[in-house]
């Protein structure tokens, strides 16, 4: 993540904070973060992981998207870099990210929100994700959902994959 954008996630974190009434020590032992890692976080310094910001979104209650929306730059760390394209204004809340996965990558999410669902669309590659346990490799064009509430993985072979990730917080994902 480049200065500005580092800057500007800071900011929008602060006021998020700020707004909730939150002290930076509550908050960073909410996230299970020190607290100089927050405060450095929030002055624009520091290098988040996905799973970091995760659990600052999680710990003020708010959808991922509404943290990263400022910024318009992809987020990324070991391989795997996602991006905000666009955030629904209505319930339950949905949002919807462009992801693409480096080759011979594999990333260990950690359980989000209960009642989280993820839908994935592979665009182009091969990629095999889901629950740990019971991932499954994704085809061209068919969406995958599942329970997104439950630590799950995104795994790549000899190429990258690009894929469409919808998160729907608080939904059943389309699923009865």
């Amino acid at each position: 993540m480049n200065e500005d954008s580092l800057y500007t996630l800071g900011k929008h974190l602060q006021a998020l904070r700020q707004t909730r009434g939150l002290s930076l020590s509550q908050l960073a032992s909410a996230a299970g973060i020190a607290k100089s890692n927050l405060c450095r976080l929030e002055q624009g310094n520091g290098n988040p992981t996905l799973d970091t910001i995760w659990r600052l979104a999680v710990q003020l209650k708010v959808p991922f998207g509404t943290l990263v929306a400022p910024i318009s730059v992809p987020l990324g760390e070991d391989g795997v870099q996602v991006r905000l394209i666009e955030q629904g204004k209505d319930t339950p809340h949905v949002d919807v990210y462009w992801m693409r996965c480096a080759p011979h990558t594999q990333r260990h999410a950690e359980a989000h929100t209960p009642g989280t669902w993820e839908s994935l669309t592979l665009i182009s590659g091969w990629l095999e994700a889901g629950p740990k346990g019971k991932a499954t490799p994704l085809r061209l064009g068919i969406p995958v959902t599942f329970s997104a509430d439950q630590p799950h993985i995104y795994r790549t072979e000899d190429a990258e994959a690009t894929l469409l990730m919808t998160i729907t917080y608080g939904g059943n994902g389309g699923t009865p």
